[in-house]
């Protein structure tokens, strides 16, 4: 007989008693935005259900955002991931298709410096929603290929730039004309920014930088690197943000990684870089409040990352389970797999409605007490996504066996996201320091 829980529509085997759950269930599908296999996408998505959080704008965005990604990004996904970049061209096409300058922040002024159109009422939901429906293409290394240096690496710019610098940096790169990453881990100092020893020295009106910067997404793609640089004294006080163009001195060297391929992540070495003063972002010595204020919004975009791929993990194990048969009878037959598939959801759809709240949160809050207020909770949030992301790939790979284990087939997406787990396990902040920083503001609050 057919387990109650597999796709398509209820089986006559449905128990006579609950006449009323398969009317709704057949509701339900006729209404549902997507493939409808259960807890493969927001519950929000089912025409059953209800949120205050969505309008009929981010429904129409979200149409938008699958279009795009259906046609051309998950045809693209194997080739990207083999070549290990991105095409020049779909950062055009991205931006052509009206989503790119989204990633950046609805309160960053981005659609006012490009000539695109941002969906109306735009909110951080707009950018949840575009994030996580690029994230359906199962691989962390095209989403950080394609908007992880310009969500980290372009706010900087737009937030503490000068006009000048704005208007002459951000068109470019918000139009994928231009890439931009974020330079502030080096080899001997990763989530203990305060450290840094990247240098930079005013000679006149240029600022010579030296020093190096590691594992940076985007670098050997990038036209232009947000750095981290120290221009006074030891710890946070002595470190500054300068805006340094590739030219002469700056050179870019691929680092072989576990996964996340096609991000390009990089070594990068500033050889006597002579950058402009004007090029200073901020105030000088000020340049940890600007890494700073840009902490939340990478670590919530990891968020949104991280528990989409938990639900892509869920909804892959999901359908193999329906298909894969085992001593006479379904995976899905077996407790202890449907006892696997349903761990895995209670972590997926707990994270998501977190996610949401906080999501909530950036768009009521006014962006200094937001900075403050949540950085504690994003902190947790982001450890939370990476754990659960971790436990899905474990659990996904067991139940696909040896097909997990294989680069192409079946279980393509679930080997890939297991060796991606990593990549959002340590960046924005290490499990181990995110969940001592949540602990930590929560104690001063309470002084």
């Amino acid at each position: 007989s057919r387990p109650f829980f597999c796709r398509g529509p209820p089986s006559r085997d449905l128990p006579t008693a609950e006449p009323f759950a398969r009317l709704s269930l057949a509701a339900m599908t006729s209404t549902t935005f997507g493939n409808g296999v259960p807890y493969g996408d927001p519950n929000w998505y089912s025409g059953s259900y209800h949120s205050e959080y969505y309008k009929q704008t981010h429904k129409d965005w979200r149409a938008r955002c699958r279009a795009y990604v259906e046609e051309h990004v998950m045809p693209n996904v194997s080739e990207w991931e083999v070549n290990k970049a991105i095409p020049k061209d779909a950062y055009v096409k991205c931006y052509e298709a009206g989503l790119l300058p989204v990633v950046v922040g609805p309160k960053s002024g981005a659609f006012d410096l490009v000539p695109a159109q941002a969906p109306p009422d735009l909110d951080y939901f707009h950018e949840l929603i575009f994030v996580d429906e690029l994230a359906r293409c199962a691989s962390g290394g095209v989403l950080w290929g394609l908007i992880e240096g310009l969500q980290i690496g372009l706010p900087p710019v737009l937030n503490f730039g000068s006009e000048e610098m704005k208007k002459r940096v951000a068109p470019q790169c918000l139009m994928g004309q231009k890439i931009i990453s974020l330079n502030i881990t080096e080899p001997s100092s990763g989530s203990d920014v305060a450290s840094l020893k990247c240098m930079a020295k005013k000679e006149g009106d240029f600022w010579i930088v030296n020093g190096n910067k590691k594992w940076i997404t985007n670098g050997i793609f990038s036209d232009y690197f947000t750095c981290a640089v120290r221009t006074g004294k030891a710890g946070m006080g002595g470190i500054s943000m300068l805006l340094v163009e590739r030219g002469p001195g700056v050179t870019t060297k691929r680092m072989d990684c576990q996964g996340v391929w096609p991000s390009g992540t990089t070594y990068v070495e500033f050889d006597n870089v002579k950058v402009p003063a004007a090029n200073l972002i901020g105030k000088e010595n000020e340049g940890f409040k600007v890494i700073m204020k840009n902490f939340n919004h990478e670590r919530w975009g990891f968020v949104v990352q991280a528990n989409r791929f938990s639900r892509c993990l869920l909804e892959e194990s999901w359908t193999y389970s329906n298909k894969r048969s085992t001593f006479g009878k379904k995976l899905s037959e077996h407790p202890v797999i449907r006892w696997k598939l349903a761990e895995m959801a209670r972590q997926v759809e707990s994270t998501h409605h977190w996610l949401e709240n906080m999501t909530h949160q950036l768009c009521k809050m006014p962006k200094d007490e937001a900075m403050v207020v949540l950085g504690g909770p994003i902190a947790l949030m982001k450890a939370h996504s990476s754990k659960v992301m971790e436990y899905c790939a474990r659990e996904a790979r067991q139940i696909f066996g040896g097909n997990a284990y294989t680069r192409s087939g079946l279980g393509e997406k679930v080997e890939r996201l297991y060796r991606d787990v990593g990549a959002y396990a340590i960046p924005g902040g290490s499990e181990e320091i995110l969940l001592d920083l949540s602990v930590r503001q929560g104690m001063r609050s309470k002084l």
